[in-house]
């Protein structure tokens, strides 16, 4: 027996993994968080298995479903939105686990900030202008962030910014970071990616505050902060440059 801590992806169900769509199709227990995960995703559970939406469930009735199942020796896929690694709230359902002695393993899933550049269809990364994408949060009801990891530290470097639960947090994320990147800097919020009614709102440091408020928009959503959003005018990758030899490209010989 052994529980899978399964990363959904952002909400499309074409986007889960082979082997995330096989455990979900064996597993004769199913735990999702349906506040983040649709049903589509878990609609593939066998027939007759127990498929159990978290969502108003507190821990210990969750790791009780495990310990049930793992009793009744039947595998559990827990299934988490994004990849679970990322803000997935596992680590604590782990750390019991270990103590029951019960096995678990997870498999990977697409994060919602890679979801997001390819709903944008850009590279978050280009030569010169943004190279670092940090992922962070900000402290609001949730549990505090730890020191040295304020906006303003991680902002220093001018990287790109993905910031999640934090859109209701947007008048914080422009006093931080305006100082630093300019109130002109660009800022994408993306709302329920890979979702039907996913929406993508450009704006800046200075006005996405209004626009998503416009837009109502107050969970589900991630913030995006940096140049590479709106600058266009970058090198060429070294990668396929021509003058530029690697292990794989040898120089050409002239003549």
């Amino acid at each position: 027996m052994t529980v899978h801590f399964i990363g959904a992806g952002p909400g499309d169900p074409e986007l889960l993994t082979l082997r995330a769509q096989r455990l979900i199709a064996e597993c004769p227990v199913c735990l999702y968080a349906g506040s983040l995960v649709p049903e589509a995703v878990v609609a593939g559970a066998p027939r007759g298995a127990r498929v159990i939406d978290t969502a108003p469930l507190a821990l210990e009735e969750i790791i009780a479903e495990m310990a049930a199942a793992h009793a009744r020796g039947q595998d559990v896929a827990r299934v988490h939105s994004g990849d679970p690694s990322l803000y997935g709230a596992i680590a604590e359902q782990i750390r019991r686990l270990r103590v029951l002695d019960i096995p678990y393993d997870i498999t990977p899933g697409v994060p919602a900030y890679c979801a997001a550049a390819a709903g944008l269809g850009q590279e978050l990364t280009v030569p010169e202008v943004a190279q670092t994408v940090i992922l962070t949060r900000t402290a609001m009801k949730s549990s505090p962030m730890p020191a040295g990891e304020d906006l303003a530290t991680l902002g220093a470097s001018r990287a790109t910014l993905a910031i999640h639960l934090s859109v209701r947090n947007l008048l914080e994320i422009e006093r931080a970071l305006s100082p630093i990147y300019g109130a002109d800097c660009p800022v994408v919020v993306a709302y329920r990616v890979g979702w039907p009614d996913e929406i993508y709102i450009r704006g800046t440091l200075a006005d996405i505050r209004d626009k998503v408020r416009a837009a109502k928009l107050t969970r589900t959503a991630l913030v995006f902060v940096g140049r590479v959003f709106a600058e266009n005018a970058f090198p060429d990758s070294a990668l396929y440059d021509a003058a530029q030899p690697h292990i794989l490209r040898p120089r050409r010989k002239s003549g």
